[in-house]
């Protein structure tokens, strides 16, 4: 058993407001609302600090947890609202980005089960790169593991280092991260008493905070493709074309 936790600020750098934009007649919070839904969550909430994010999620039918204004952590929203709920120490939290209208079901579930099958405190899932270019754009953010499936290290630069110089990424299976994770209730109380720390810092990835204060965190291969989610105008005219039959 698990809770779905969705993170929707009305601020964005390049989209502002898109939490609430429309696609196919729906805004996109809630198409991720109904894509939580069908997973196998005891429930599903939308954390946000915006009324006007509130009143829609209301409106559908929506859980809503209003959460403060100002968090220097996407984690520290998400423990706010976990606090908020009342939920356990021990309990199983997901976090949903309020930016991914057509993320499947199936990986949702699948975190949570990896979250509790492993014994782990936090769990991310992952994909394999296959184009090189990929492997060295900063904006995909790339991931090693040990044999076991824990994370040694996230990084925005090319890991590890391909000494060779070769395109060819068959000799080895580069790994992209994807933002899907889940957590135990205790690893976010732990994680907002935390300093941020160097690397997390240099890289702004917050995941790596939990490295560096030694959490062990599990990643597997996602059992399906994930689609991008929406960040850019470009984003969102290829969500549309997906959503909205006809859509130029």
């Amino acid at each position: 058993m698990f809770t779905v936790i969705i993170p929707a600020r009305f601020a964005s750098e390049r989209l502002p407001g898109k939490a609430l934009i429309d696609i196919a007649g729906k805004p996109m919070v809630q198409h991720v609302y109904e894509r939580a839904c069908e997973s196998s969550a005891k429930d599903v909430v939308v954390a946000t600090d915006d009324e006007r994010i509130a009143s829609v999620v209301r409106g559908m039918g929506g859980k809503v947890c209003m959460t403060a204004i100002h968090h220097p952590s996407g984690t520290d929203r998400l423990e706010e609202a976990a606090r908020l709920l009342g939920l356990g120490a021990d309990d199983v939290v997901v976090n949903v980005q309020a930016d991914e209208p057509l993320i499947p079901s199936v990986v949702i579930n699948q975190v949570a089960d990896n979250l509790i099958r492993s014994g782990a405190r936090m769990a991310t899932l992952c994909e394999r790169i296959t184009d090189f270019a990929d492997v060295l754009d900063p904006n995909i953010v790339k991931v090693v593991t040990s044999a076991r499936g824990f994370a040694h290290y996230f990084s925005r630069a090319p890991i590890p280092f391909n000494r060779s110089r070769s395109q060819d990424v068959v000799n080895f299976e580069y790994q992209r991260h994807l933002g899907v994770y889940a957590y135990r209730v205790s690893m976010l109380r732990d994680f907002v008493g935390w300093a941020p720390s160097g690397p997390e810092l240099a890289e702004r990835l917050e995941q790596l905070r939990a490295l560096w204060y030694g959490v062990d965190i599990h990643v597997a291969e996602s059992a399906v493709t994930i689609p991008p989610g929406i960040d850019t105008e470009r984003d969102l005219a290829r969500i549309r074309a997906i959503l909205e039959p006809g859509h130029a």
